[in-house]
């Protein structure tokens, strides 16, 4: 399997929970998950509420996703990724919550589960497991595999974790955070930025699990 790139001019479709997720049959997707904790309800509630005055005061339709969206121009793109989505991933990164992924047993689960099925259902890219998230770039050679198959990894890994800890109760916030990748930049950016995050969070080394696919590139449509 190979990491296609998004193409507008190909079928894709587009569904909402509070985040839109956008879906390509062969597309690679930068995934972020994070834990029941790492996100006060109340700051995301402000993020979507930001994030929507933004998209209105830039003449965007709500709901939507200026950084996803083929008809929005390349400079309201950078924008929204500097003023909304880089402000997200800096929150994530402030490593709020319990953070128990910081155990290195517990990160191993999510990693194992990742690279389970790799080259069966799917193509993984890399991926990092943070304290309370994970970031991934994977693709799926179907349209409809996204959320199914993060709900399945999600229900596996936080199931193994809570009997680790010997407790009940959700573990993984609900919905993902996913961006379709658009272009061998981006796809580079993604690469790089899974890299670089324990630097940004200032983490020592046994304090996240970081993987980096072999052979790992994007092909354009």
């Amino acid at each position: 399997m190979s990491f296609g790139l998004f193409d507008p001019k190909q079928d894709y479709h587009v569904s909402w929970g509070h985040l839109p997720h956008w879906e390509q049959a062969g597309a690679t997707y930068f995934i972020t998950w994070r834990t029941e904790d790492s996100l006060p309800r109340s700051v995301l509630k402000t993020w979507i509420a930001e994030r929507d005055h933004w998209l209105i005061r830039n003449g965007i339709r709500v709901p939507s996703d200026a950084y996803t969206q083929p008809d929005v121009p390349e400079h309201l793109s950078r924008e929204y990724r500097s003023f909304i989505s880089d402000r997200w991933e800096t929150r994530l990164d402030e490593c709020h919550g319990e953070c128990v992924l910081r155990r290195p047993e517990l990160a191993e689960i999510v990693g194992k589960s990742l690279l389970h099925f790799d080259g069966d259902r799917y193509s993984m890219g890399d991926f990092i497991v943070m304290p309370n998230h994970v970031h991934m770039l994977v693709c799926f050679p179907g349209e409809d595999q996204l959320k199914s198959q993060c709900k399945s990894w999600k229900r596996f890994t936080a199931t193994q974790i809570n009997q680790r800890l010997n407790r009940r109760g959700e573990f993984w916030q609900a919905e993902s955070f996913d961006h379709l990748v658009r272009s061998p930049e981006a796809f580079e950016n993604y690469r790089q930025y899974i890299a670089n995050n324990p630097k940004w969070a200032k983490l020592k080394e046994g304090e996240y699990l970081y993987y980096r696919a072999e052979k790992c590139g994007p092909v354009t449509p």
